[in-house]
């Protein structure tokens, strides 16, 4: 399969934010060597700050294989990033309405002709207080398993420092100079999962799995590491942890 064509939106802004993203901020980037050079493919990415986006796509432009980011509908309207978002090829993601399942077709062809799409599990900045992955929703799992496509584990930390997540502070910190960390592992083993019927207790092995592997990275960014139960965000019920279990083993001597 043909890789997309980067086109004239990423080039665009590319030349419009790669020079700042140099000038400000130092990087730590590990791992590009994952990122299939070939072939449809997703990416589940961790989420701690509203400046993380631009570091993950700084990393995987930078690749040569464009992400494709499902994003909510909002995105999309007008204005220079309206433009963006429609041009180069975004997602929207209509959130509790009819239109929500078309997210999940057009990222589902989009995989099958070829492209990488890319995923936030979590659906939304992270409200664990150490800013550590929470349960993800189920959404990844399904495409994964209905393409068969690699699913490619990314961690980054470090825009937290210049955006905390819900901090209030509008103004992002640029000084001093801070380093935005990415590092992108090898494809998750799903081999277990492959011809299973993606009942809710499959999605959701499928989607642990993902975010197991996102943490176990993480923790190797941060040099230490994860809480032994992942936080669980209820809407509803804000603040309330409930039990999820811990990244593999191996992490813990080391979150539609």
């Amino acid at each position: 399969m043909a890789r997309r064509r980067i086109g004239f939106w990423y080039r665009l802004a590319a030349i419009l934010v790669k020079p700042p993203l140099l000038l400000l901020f130092r990087r730590d980037w590990r791992g590009m060597e994952h990122i299939p050079a070939e072939g449809g493919f997703l990416t589940a990415v961790n989420h701690n700050s509203y400046v993380d986006p631009l570091s993950y796509a700084h990393f995987q432009y930078n690749t040569g294989r464009v992400p494709r980011f499902l994003a909510k509908d909002s995105l999309f309207g007008q204005g220079f990033v309206g433009r963006f978002m429609r041009g180069s090829g975004q997602i929207p993601v209509f959130r509790g309405t009819t239109d929500a399942t078309e997210a999940f077709r057009a990222a589902v062809a989009a995989v099958r002709a070829g492209e990488c799409v890319a995923f936030y599990p979590e659906g939304t900045l992270t409200r664990d207080p150490a800013l550590w992955p929470m349960e993800a929703k189920t959404g990844v799992a399904r495409v994964a398993l209905l393409t068969g496509a690699p699913v490619i584990p990314v961690a980054q930390w470090g825009a937290h420092e210049v955006l905390p997540p819900y901090g209030g502070r509008k103004a992002p910190r640029l000084f001093p100079r801070r380093t935005f960390r990415v590092v992108a592992g090898p494809p998750v083993d799903l081999s277990e999962f492959r011809g299973k019927e993606p009942t809710p207790q499959v999605l959701r092995a499928v989607t642990d799995r993902i975010m197991d592997d996102v943490t176990a990275l993480l923790a190797v960014l941060r040099e230490e590491a994860p809480p032994a139960r992942r936080y669980v965000h209820r809407p509803a019920a804000a603040g309330r942890a409930v039990a999820a279990e811990s990244p593999s083993k191996t992490a813990e001597g080391s979150a539609q």
